[in-house]
């Protein structure tokens, strides 16, 4: 099992388990611990990045 793998289990489990929010899933996208795709399957809504303020 990679870094990916284990990153994108603990997420979807913190965010099926009600700990991450659309928004915490988000912040792991833009530090590439998981992928656009994978926050698609783990939340079900499309990647949006937001702007960098």
């Amino acid at each position: 099992m990679d870094t990916h793998e284990i990153m994108f289990n603990l997420i979807k489990f913190y965010y099926n388990f009600g700990c991450y929010t659309n928004n915490n899933v988000a912040y792991f996208v833009g530090y590439n611990a998981i992928t656009a795709d994978d926050y698609k399957a783990i939340t079900g809504d499309d990647y949006v990045a937001s702007p960098v303020v």
